[in-house]
């Protein structure tokens, strides 16, 4: 993989200079033209080395430097942090449950361990194995003004809450003219690829509600981010899509304060400054992206601005924008299929002339998204 990245990377790079001064619109004969190259690169590497690896972390986790302004910290992988954050919420707020299929044991990624028996059956329990059920039931809760968090069990399990979701949750403020709604739900479930998980539990869901206007998405990088981002989303008066990237709820571990505190949602986070392209992703990719641009450094002497954008819907298109008009160049890259992807969004409002967004399309060269 990381000589596929280390590729890809010489390709997006020196492609630059065959483009400069002029937009490319990347279409689908040089994707495909591309992914031949990686897959052609990738049959001639040493097959037992290929073999050797095919299950082990496409990244390394860093961990972010130690936060000083919420008070002590504590050593807590991903899942730890979220279980602190839903204790929080639950001593915080006499109103606020949790349930989903398995909560009130741990749930299979042992998120909620030790709350049931800490607040009780009424305010952590098991729901049927009905996702619409669960989401529907949130959304009965939130709107008597208790807090609301439910958990999907895996994000590939959401579809079946898809009309609970995107025409129940994210209309019923707008439905009741503002006299109506559920902005105190927030609905939790593991995200995205672990190496072992197959079609059904792969999967990286957050474009299909992102065209609906009335819910956030939300993606975290981290365990202190997963801390900060939910509580954030639980604290929010609208209902909030909340997904954990699964394969980080071990490998990733930081010092997490151990106090309440609130990351704002919608501010994206200008990770490494650069000069000469920026790079955009969010939950696990972020980390990929760490590694592609340390090679663009050492290898290219290529200058990257990485960017984790966290928020989803709505995301900060100021600072990825800012960012364009200053390097020129974008590279977005995320874990979900490219057709019909979030990048698309993002490279459609960068190529666009928004005077507000510094008119970063009359600076970009090259845009770049897989």
């Amino acid at each position: 993989m990381c000589a596929t990245m280390a590729v890809s990377s010489r390709l997006f790079f020196n492609g630059m200079s065959l483009f400069n001064n002029s937009i490319t619109y990347i279409n689908r004969g040089l994707y495909s033209t591309l992914g031949k190259v990686l897959f052609r690169v990738s049959l001639a590497s040493d097959v037992h080395n290929i073999s050797q690896k095919r299950h082990a972390a496409h990244f390394s986790f860093h961990p972010d430097p130690t936060p000083t302004q919420y008070g002590p910290t504590q050593k807590m992988n991903l899942f730890q942090s979220i279980t602190s954050a839903l204790d929080d919420s639950l001593a915080r707020d006499p109103t606020a449950v949790i349930f989903g299929e398995d909560v009130a044991f741990g749930g299979v990624f042992r998120c909620t361990v030790g709350l049931r028996d800490k607040y009780g059956k009424d305010r952590v329990f098991n729901t049927p194995l009905c996702e619409q059920g669960i989401v529907g039931f949130g959304i009965g809760v939130a709107t008597t003004g208790a807090t609301a968090i439910a958990e999907i069990q895996f994000a590939d399990y959401i579809f079946p809450a898809f009309d609970q979701i995107v025409n129940e949750a994210a209309k019923y403020r707008y439905r009741s003219g503002n006299q109506f709604d559920c902005g105190s739900l927030t609905v939790r479930a593991p995200w995205g690829c672990v190496g072992h998980g197959a079609l059904y539990h792969s999967q990286s869901p957050e474009s299909f509600f992102v065209h609906c206007p009335g819910i956030k998405v939300v993606i975290p990088r981290s365990p202190i981010q997963a801390k900060g981002l939910l509580l954030a989303c639980i604290e929010d008066k609208n209902p909030c899509i909340f997904f954990e990237p699964k394969i980080l709820y071990r490998a990733a571990v930081e010092q997490v304060p151990i106090e309440p505190f609130i990351i704002p949602l919608s501010q994206a986070e200008v990770l490494q400054e650069g000069s000469d392209v920026t790079l955009v992703a969010w939950g696990t990719q972020v980390h990929v992206m760490k590694e592609v641009a340390n090679m663009a450094q050492e290898k290219l002497g290529v200058s990257c601005e990485l960017i984790d954008l966290k928020t989803i819907l709505p995301w900060d298109t100021e600072t990825v924008c800012k960012s364009v008009a200053k390097t020129g160049r974008l590279l977005i890259s995320h874990e979900a299929p490219i057709t019909g992807g979030f990048a698309a969004e993002i490279s459609t409002v960068v190529q666009g002339d928004k005077p507000t967004y510094s008119h970063c399309s009359y600076n970009l060269e090259v845009v770049l998204s897989w």
